[in-house]
């Protein structure tokens, strides 16, 4: 883990256009100042999220440092912004949602597939999600440096100006009458997978233009996301390949 100690280290890693998975704040923390409040702001600014830790988590995640009560925590790679990625986009797009994706090996899977697949980006949340630490570069084996990972506030704000762009959403729900090779991929298209265990949350489902499941022979209905997404991705490149549904 590629750990920043200290308020002044932390912030001039941030001015200097450093990428940064999160910071984290000792919890009460009242020695920082004026010093803190302004890194605050600028965590704000870059829309880089902060979190209240006590001190022993603090310590553990740069053992032996000064501080300050403040750790920040590198990305492996700069997160993209949605509109540069509609920007370069020639054809029809294909773009993955993650909605609250929790594992940092289920992240750096589904980047790993979606690269492969030829999806155009991934789009995670700031908050209660995976981000783009060692864990997920790791699992995504090289496809960050090829693959763009945008992190959203709000990822129905997102997909309500991806579907203003004309994008499709479809939504991997096991619960769905309709199977995924039944959808056309053909035009702009998001895939929307929910998070481990819990599914797609109720705003995101209200969102899809379709909701589809990936039948199965066996008993148990639910895959692995990262699976699921790579099942369903490859049935994307296979349509626009083939220029048809199966």
């Amino acid at each position: 883990m590629n750990a920043i100690a200290g308020i002044h280290a932390v912030r001039e890693a941030i001015r200097a256009g450093r990428p940064i998975e999160r910071v984290h704040v000792q919890s009460h923390e009242k020695g920082g100042g004026g010093r803190l409040r302004d890194l605050l702001e600028l965590c704000r600014r870059e829309r880089i999220p902060v979190r209240q830790e006590p001190r022993e988590a603090l310590e553990r995640l740069a053992p032996g440092a000064v501080h300050q009560g403040v750790v920040a925590i590198a990305a492996a790679q700069r997160y993209a912004e949605l509109g540069e990625v509609l920007a370069g986009l020639s054809g029809p797009g294909l773009l993955v949602a993650l909605d609250g994706i929790e594992d940092p090996h289920n992240l750096g899977a589904i980047i790993r597939t979606a690269h492969a697949a030829g999806a155009h980006a991934v789009i995670i949340p700031e908050r209660r999600a995976a981000g783009l630490g060692p864990a997920a570069a790791k699992a995504a084996a090289g496809a960050l440096e090829h693959l763009p990972v945008v992190r959203v506030t709000n990822v129905n704000r997102a997909l309500d100006q991806l579907k203003e762009k004309g994008f499709w959403v479809t939504g991997l729900d096991e619960r769905a009458g309709r199977s995924f090779q039944e959808i056309d991929f053909a035009g702009p298209t998001v895939l929307v997978l929910g998070a481990e265990g819990h599914g797609l949350h109720e705003q995101v489902r209200k969102r899809c233009d379709f909701l589809a499941s990936i039948p199965v022979a066996g008993r148990i209905a639910s895959l692995n996301v990262s699976v699921a997404a790579g099942i369903v991705l490859f049935e994307v490149l296979r349509q626009r390949r083939s220029g048809k549904k199966s």
